[in-house]
């Protein structure tokens, strides 16, 4: 079978995104995102599973800066609605629990179920990995926060369900892949990806994002952070609507790069319809 990285263990949602999209591939888990991203840089895995956005908490931080490094390329999206469950050990009730432990990510999606039974958080490199420490623990006071998948391939019993602060809580992952593939076209649309940096002028970015206004092209995401440790020197990550090859996100593209130092794209991709749903 062809093999998926995420980051995690059995039992993380980056595992649970992989069954769910990619069901004819082999998971296999890494411990971080550098980790996944060079197992599929190496050839160890066919495609990486990332994610980089919660629609609760926010971005996932410094995903946007390993992915332009990465050098691979950006195929698909997917959606995934993030329930989290209360976890413990076998016969353990939520007035045993004292502790409960998590990925810092998570942890903010259900700060008001924490509050209301006056837990203490502890943050975890990994929710599935919090979730087989408490099975090693053995102890009733000791809960994790994590998913239903994570109940199951560590033995521990679900207290909660659905603790998550927001309805609708969804993580966007992002599917990567060594190759590029530009000739798909998706029923609802496509996306592009790219990272730009613009020239050292006033009003630069202004002028740089002009050309999707007037040519009527929709900017979904818009995001800086600083390079090379200097804080003058930052690089843009946006994400639009349309194929390069359509006329005028082309147009677009063209006056972006006009206005900017250099201009990479990441990736084409199929819209997917949550983005219309969550």
């Amino acid at each position: 079978m062809p093999s998926i990285a995420f980051q995690g263990e059995i039992g993380a949602y980056g595992h649970q995104a992989c069954r769910e999209a990619r069901p004819n591939f082999d998971p296999l888990p890494c411990p971080g995102f550098e980790d996944a991203l060079e197992a599929v840089r190496s050839g160890a895995a066919d495609l990486g599973m990332i994610a980089v956005e919660n629609s609760t908490y926010g971005r996932v931080a410094d995903v946007h800066q390993l992915l332009p490094d990465s050098g691979l390329h950006i195929v698909d999206e997917v959606f995934l609605p993030v329930h989290i469950s209360v976890l413990g050990v076998r016969g353990a009730r939520i007035g045993d629990l004292r502790r409960v432990r998590g990925m810092g990510i998570l942890l903010g999606q259900a700060r008001g179920f924490v509050r209301s039974h006056g837990l203490q958080t502890l943050a975890w490199s990994d929710n599935a990995a919090g979730a087989r420490e408490v099975a090693h623990l053995g102890d009733p006071a000791e809960g994790a926060l994590a998913s239903e998948v994570a109940a199951q391939a560590y033995g521990l019993d679900v207290l909660a369900r659905d603790v998550e602060d927001q309805e609708g809580n969804t993580t966007r992952f992002l599917v990567m892949s060594r190759e590029a593939d530009l000739s798909r076209r998706g029923d609802i649309g496509m996306m592009t990806s790219l990272v730009f940096r613009v020239r050292n002028i006033p009003a630069a970015l202004y002028k740089a994002l002009g050309g999707f206004a007037t040519n009527g092209v929709n900017v979904t995401k818009l995001e800086s952070y600083l390079v090379g440790g200097a804080f003058q020197a930052a690089q843009f990550y946006a994400e639009v609507e349309g194929h390069p090859e359509d006329p005028a996100l082309a147009r677009a593209l063209e006056e972006l790069r006009y206005f900017s130092d250099t201009v990479r794209q990441m990736g084409v991709y199929p819209a997917r319809r949550p983005r219309h749903e969550v």
